[in-house]
């Protein structure tokens, strides 16, 4: 009996290990902003198949919510390894500090997040990671705050990324005058008018890019920013913006985004199939 039992082991082992070992894994690296003069932590989920020779993949960057941090999608959605292994992609999770909303603030400048997300971050991977360096293979989208950077980020930089979405998007911060930090990102209401009007999504929205861009946009019907996101879904219809627009029932939690992000990521599957040869 002993005997079989150890057979067995050996056996499950045998079979097992190159199993794990062309499953998707886990680097979390720290790269240096020059924006922000510091080092900022960042997960890269690479897929299997990862360092194959001449094998490159697409990147979705995906965002944290305000209050979040780099780990956040990695720890809290344990499958998000096997998604990256079933649509071949790598996942960026990059750290956007507890409320920076991803703006390069007009009045701290320890605070360059758009620029870190949209040009200091893919410029890291595209030279230290096998992924396609070309605005086709990238999309970027985010949870909450990080749905607002999704957006926000690709309307503004439609050269870097070629798709966007947002699950949960806090999209339109004019409103959030207290609480989430935006305040402290953009300064006064009055002073800095321009910043709060022209820096939501909901306005950012009418400057189209040149660029085309694919748009997902999902939440939850018992969300509280549900009304953010029909607005944006209402305005870029008269905008006549192409865009995919889902709501589904659930909450502001990661309940909700452990199944949003399984139809935002197949979204951007079938975007990278569009676009790459």
């Amino acid at each position: 009996m002993k005997q079989k039992c150890m057979l067995f082991i050996v056996l499950f082992f045998s079979i097992a290990l190159p199993i794990i070992s062309n499953a998707a894994s886990v680097d979390t690296v720290e790269i240096f902003s020059n924006g922000m003069h510091r080092p900022i932590k960042t997960v890269v989920i690479k897929p299997k198949g990862y360092g194959e020779k001449g094998k490159r993949f697409p990147v979705v960057y995906l965002l944290h919510g305000a209050f979040g941090a780099y780990a956040n999608w990695v720890q809290k959605v344990p499958h998000i390894q096997q998604l990256a292994d079933n649509y071949q992609m790598m996942i960026v999770c990059p750290d956007g500090g507890a409320t920076s909303w991803y703006f390069d603030s007009p009045i701290d400048s320890t605070f360059k997040y758009e620029t870190f997300v949209s040009t200091e971050l893919p410029e890291y991977i595209d030279a230290n990671y096998a992924s396609i360096a070309n605005r086709k293979a990238r999309a970027i989208t985010g949870l909450s705050m990080g749905g607002h950077g999704g957006l926000f980020l690709a309307f503004r930089h439609s050269d870097k990324f070629s798709a966007c979405g947002s699950t949960s998007g806090a999209l339109h911060v004019t409103v959030i005058t207290k609480g989430y930090g935006v305040e402290k990102r953009l300064g006064d209401t009055i002073a800095n008018q321009k910043y709060w009007h022209d820096w939501s999504v909901l306005n950012t929205i009418e400057n189209y890019p040149k660029d085309s861009l694919d748009i997902i946009i999902d939440c939850g019907t018992e969300d509280r920013v549900l009304a953010m996101n029909r607005a944006v879904h209402e305005k870029m219809l008269k905008l006549k913006i192409p865009h995919d627009y889902i709501e589904r029932p659930g909450g502001h939690n990661f309940l909700y985004w452990n199944i949003s992000i399984d139809y935002q990521l197949l979204f951007f599957k079938q975007h990278f199939i569009r676009m790459l040869p």
